[in-house]
């Protein structure tokens, strides 16, 4: 596809055209199997931490959005899949240096040329993110959706970091819990109740 055909094809919402772009949801997931899978979330709590070396040591690291990394020592510093639902600027793209891009969000009109573009990228469905909105009764964020995805897969374990359901609010904004449109509540029962029936999931605090 050209530029000029992407364009076009995100102007009219022609979601087929746009999901030739995309790496099947089905090899997404096989590239998974075996692996342990470290997913950070942007919480502010975890620059307090120490858990940069164990993030490292994944097998896999999966950050998302602009994926703040204020120190390695909290934050590690290797970046192997992006999960964007949002605009992602040269400066940051180039920070980040992810080796695959996954574009979650449902409003495409964000999504630009060069991540449909890249090596390996994928774009969630859009029944999939409407499915897990009206489980939650609420607009998934990013990290809800990663976790939801990536379960689905047969990965070895899954590893979240910096995830405490705005507690902390974001290292990405100044924002406060009542001024983004998910539900954090939901989201942590959700994610507890995931925890307690798979073995494979675990939330560092």
């Amino acid at each position: 596809m050209t530029p000029l055909r992407f364009l076009i094809a995100r102007i009219l919402r022609n979601e087929p055209m746009l999901a030739s772009l995309s790496l099947p949801q089905d090899e997404l997931l096989a590239a998974l199997s075996g692996k342990h899978v470290a997913l950070i979330g942007n919480a502010r709590a975890l620059a307090e931490t120490e858990h940069g070396a164990a993030i490292d040591a994944a097998d896999l690291v999966i950050r998302i959005n602009l994926a703040p990394m204020p120190s390695a020592k909290s934050h590690g510093s290797r970046t192997d899949w992006l999960a964007l639902a949002t605009r992602l600027g040269q400066a940051d793209r180039s920070r980040i240096a992810p080796r695959r891009i996954l574009w979650m969000s449902h409003k495409r009109k964000r999504l630009d040329w060069q991540s449909a573009s890249s090596p390996g990228f994928y774009l969630h469905p859009l029944t999939d993110y409407l499915s897990l909105k009206d489980r939650l009764g609420a607009p998934p964020t990013t990290g809800a959706m990663m976790i939801e995805l990536l379960l689905r897969s047969e990965l070895a374990s899954l590893t979240l970091y910096g995830f405490d359901f705005f507690a902390s609010q974001s290292l990405s904004g100044r924002r406060t819990a009542d001024q983004v449109p998910h539900d954090f509540t939901s989201e942590a029962d959700w994610v507890a109740a995931l925890a307690e029936a798979d073995p494979r999931l675990k939330l560092v605090r």
